[in-house]
C-alpha cells in the first residue's frame, strides 16, 4: 500500500528550514507516495504553500499531518525536546519519523518514541560511506555552518578580509586560522579565501593536510602523536585530556599570529573539546574574532557563552546556535535532497515502504522499531544511565 508523507511545520523557536521543499513532492510522487504539508510549513524557509499544491503536495492541519504514515522532520523530538512534546500525543504506533533528533544526548527522548510505538531514523547517525554521500544531512548542515561563520567573522572584524593596493596605501590581508578540517571547517577555508584572507587551518587527523592545502589554506603542523584520531563511521574521535593540554600549548603560538579564529571541532554525541582557553584567547590582539561553531556542543573556546557575544579583553568570542537555519532556503534544499535519497532506499516501486534491517545505512540510522530502541550504541548509553539513575552503578 502506497504510504502518505507528512511535513509539519517545524516548532523549534528560532527554526526557519522546512524537512522538505516543493520541488522533492515530484521524487516521491513518481515513487508512487503522497505528500501532505501542514500550512506555512516552508514560509519561513522560502517556500510558500502554492508552491507545493503545483507539485501535487496536499495543504493540511497539523492534526492531519500527523496522521501520514511518515513523518519528516528538521528538528524531530529529541532534538525539539520543549516544543516537540506537544506532538506526542498525535504520533501512533507504526508511525516512522525521520529527522535529527540528537540520539546520543536526547535519551529520554529515544525512550518517549519507543514507548509511542514510533519507528525512528536519526539523520545525525547516517553513516559516512561512499552509498550514503548523498544522504549526509550533516555534512548538508556543516557545509552551511562553515560559509555563515566566515561571514560572521568578516562582520565583526575591524578589518577587511582581502589585501588591498589602494591610493591611500596597502590593506594587509586579514589572518584566519581554521581549527577542525570537517566539513565546515574546508567550507569555512574556501570561504575565507574567496574573501581575499590569508588562511590557515589546523586538524588532529593528518590525512586531511591535501585537502586543505587543495583550498589554498596553508597546514599548521604541531610536534605531537595524533594516534588513531578518526573513529567509527569517519568521524573525529575524542582524544586524551593529556592530549588536548599539550594542543593548547602548542596552539598559543599560532594563534597569537591571527585576526580572526573558526572552531569547528565536534565530536558526536560528546560535548567539544576546549581547543582554545582563556589564556590562549588573550593571545589574540584587541579586536580579534573568534567564532566557536561548536557552540552548541558547550564550544571549543573556554569563553564562548552559546548564543552569545562575548567580549574578552577586546577580543569578540561568537557562539552562533543553528547555523542551518540562518540560511534556511539552501539549508532546507540540501537537507530535502538528503531525505529524499534515504527514502528512496526504503520506498518499493508500489510506493510501500519497507525496512530492510540488514542494509548497514538502516541498521546505522534506526534507533526505534517496535516499542524499543534497536540502536546498538543508544542502547548501550540508555542502559548506563538507567543504571547509574537506580544507583547500580558509581
Amino acid at each position: 500500500m502506497a504510504v502518505t508523507i507528512g511535513v509539519p511545520r517545524e516548532t523549534f523557536p528560532g527554526e526557519r528550514r522546512v524537512a522538505l521543499i516543493p520541488r522533492a513532492c515530484d521524487a516521491l510522487g513518481k515513487l508512487g507516495a503522497s505528500v501532505v504539508v501542514e500550512q506555512s510549513a516552508g514560509v519561513e524557509a522560502g517556500f510558500p504553500d502554492e508552491q507545493y499544491a503545483l507539485r501535487g503536495a496536499r495543504s493540511a492541519s497539523r492534526r492531519d499531518v500527523f496522521q501520514c504514515d511518515v513523518i519528516l522532520q528538521v528538528r524531530a523530538l529529541g532534538a525539539n525536546p520543549d516544543a516537540g512534546r506537544a506532538d506526542l500525543p498525535l504520533f501512533r504506533s507504526g508511525q516512522t519519523v525521520i529527522g535529527f533528533g540528537e540520539p546520543l544526548t536526547a535519551l529520554d527522548q529515544d525512550s518517549e518514541l519507543a514507548r509511542a510505538g514510533v519507528t525512528f531514523f536519526a539523520m545525525e547517525l547516517m553513516p559516512r560511506i561512499t552509498r550514503a554521500q548523498s544522504m549526509d544531512a550533516l555534512s548538508s548542515m556543516a557545509t552551511i555552518a562553515g560559509y555563515r561563520a566566515v561571514l560572521l567573522a568578516a562582520t565583526a572584524l575591524p578589518k577587511i578580509f582581502p589585501m588591498l593596493m589602494t591610493a591611500a596605501g596597502t590593506v594587509t590581508p586579514a589572518r584566519v586560522l581554521i581549527l577542525g578540517a570537517g566539513v565546515a571547517g574546508l567550507q569555512a577555508i574556501a570561504t575565507a579565501r574567496r574573501l581575499g584572507a590569508v588562511v590557515s587551518a589546523y586538524d588532529v587527523r593528518s590525512a586531511v593536510k591535501e585537502q586543505i592545502e587543495s583550498l589554498g589554506a596553508k597546514f599548521v603542523v604541531l610536534d605531537m602523536d595524533a594516534g588513531a584520531s578518526e573513529g567509527k563511521g569517519g568521524y573525529a574521535k575524542a582524544m586524551s585530556e593529556e592530549f588536548y593540554r599539550k594542543q593548547r600549548e602548542l596552539l598559543t603560538n599560532v594563534i597569537r599570529e591571527q585576526d580572526v579564529v573558526i572552531s569547528t571541532a565536534a565530536v558526536p554525541g560528546k560535548k567539544a573539546p576546549i581547543l582554545i582557553t582563556k589564556e590562549m584567547a588573550s593571545a589574540l590582539a584587541p579586536g580579534s574574532v573568534i567564532v566557536d561553531v561548536a557552540a552548541e556542543r558547550g564550544g571549543n573556546c573556554e569563553l564562548t557563552r552559546p548564543g552569545e557575544t562575548v567580549v574578552h579583553q577586546g577580543i569578540i568570542v561568537l557562539g552562533p546556535l543553528n547555523l542551518g537555519s540562518s540560511a534556511p532556503f539552501h539549508a532546507s534544499q540540501m537537507y530535502s535532497s538528503n531525505i529524499v535519497s534515504f527514502l528512496k532506499l526504503m520506498l518499493t516501486k508500489d510506493g510501500s515502504l519497507q525496512l530492510k534491517r540488514d542494509d548497514e545505512i538502516i541498521r546505522e540510522t534506526l534507533v526505534t522499531y517496535n516499542k524499543e530502541v534497536v540502536h546498538e550504541r543508544v542502547a548501550e548509553l540508555l542502559g548506563l544511565m538507567q543504571a547509574e539513575g537506580s544507583g547500580e552503578a558509581r
